[in-house]
């Protein structure tokens, strides 16, 4: 079970707290991810979500990278219809070129966000649907070769990841010969079948053979009681998001609190129970399982929870499971 183990980070903004406070949390994350062996560190694009703070992704990438040294930081992802093709490879071109073999450039086909914010973005409704996100990824890949007019992107084409949580965009990095990044946090049902379409479907490009990452929802503690604790605030927060009242990450006392309606906690339920939560012993089992079941080639873990101690603590107690200084790099040397 020797894989590369990463982050992905919303740079959650948490009640009581502010939207520079968790920028710097991310920052400091980083860095101490990076010191217990993590391969890489991802920033996820939302926007117009008061408990998300990555919406300036390429800004905070090249943040993340300045305050590193070895890991490889991009984005999980930057999501392409909200955005001109020509401006993400001026800015990730810029980005590689400053830090060279670092930078990875994963793309979502979804807004991110809801569709009065993302015509916001794009200024344009005609430029909103995703029924066009392959002939974007051309246009995109195309502004990163050597012949290219567009500086600094020219010549500094990073990684290209597709993401997904169905199958579509499996399928289309099967085809295209590049590395595939499964939302297995949010859409577990899924996870399966979208990685056996992806494998099925791949043909040589950029890659020589398939790879594929899991991204998954973590939340370690020193027992299963107390992580179950930790979790249960990103767990409200995903219930009011559905509800349309999305606000700050709350804190455990507040979750606790909440009146919860019985089929509230239906859905509270299943959201924890797509999650990987406990102590140690429970941790590794599940991580186990789900390694095994998916042959993943690498798994990136998301936690949210509300103190950034215990969120540093969660990657300490993971890092001790799987001893990430001896996984080695990917197999696949260009990702």
């Amino acid at each position: 079970m020797s894989v590369p183990f990463s982050v992905l980070d919303l740079a959650p903004v948490v009640s009581g707290s502010t939207s520079g406070q968790a920028l710097r949390n991310t920052l400091d994350l980083a860095r101490h991810t990076e010191g217990l062996g993590f391969h890489r560190y991802w920033l996820a694009e939302h926007h117009a979500m008061p408990g998300i703070a990555s919406s300036a992704t390429a800004v905070l990438i090249g943040q993340v990278a300045a305050a590193t040294e070895r890991m490889r930081v991009g984005s999980g992802g930057i999501m392409l219809p909200n955005h001109a093709p020509m401006v993400v490879a001026e800015q990730f071109g810029t980005l590689e070129a400053l830090y060279p073999r670092r930078i990875d450039l994963g793309l979502g086909r979804a807004p991110g966000t809801d569709q009065a914010t993302a015509r916001a973005l794009r200024r344009s409704p005609d430029a909103l649907s995703v029924d066009d996100f392959p002939e974007q990824v051309h246009e995109l890949r195309a502004y990163f070769g050597e012949q290219s007019k567009v500086t600094p992107a020219a010549g500094n084409e990073p990684p290209v990841w597709l993401l997904g949580s169905s199958g579509y965009s499996a399928r289309l990095a099967g085809l295209l010969g590049l590395p595939f990044a499964f939302a297995h946090h949010f859409s577990a049902e899924n996870t399966l079948p979208a990685l056996r379409v992806y494998r099925e479907s791949f043909r040589p490009g950029a890659l020589a053979e398939p790879y594929a990452l899991i991204a998954v929802s973590v939340t370690a503690a020193e027992t299963d009681e107390e992580a179950r604790e930790l979790a249960q605030p990103q767990a409200l927060s995903f219930l009011r998001l559905r509800q349309g009242r999305p606000g700050p990450l709350p804190s455990p006392e507040e979750a606790a609190a909440h009146p919860y309606t019985p089929i509230e906690r239906e859905i509270i339920q299943a959201r924890l129970d797509s999650q990987v939560v406990g102590g140690p012993e429970s941790v590794r089992g599940r991580l186990d399982a789900l390694l095994e079941s998916t042959r993943a080639d690498e798994v990136m873990v998301t936690t949210m929870v509300h103190d950034h101690a215990d969120r540093l603590r969660s990657y300490d107690i993971l890092a001790g499971l799987y001893d990430l200084t001896t996984a080695g790099t990917p197999v696949a040397s260009n990702v």
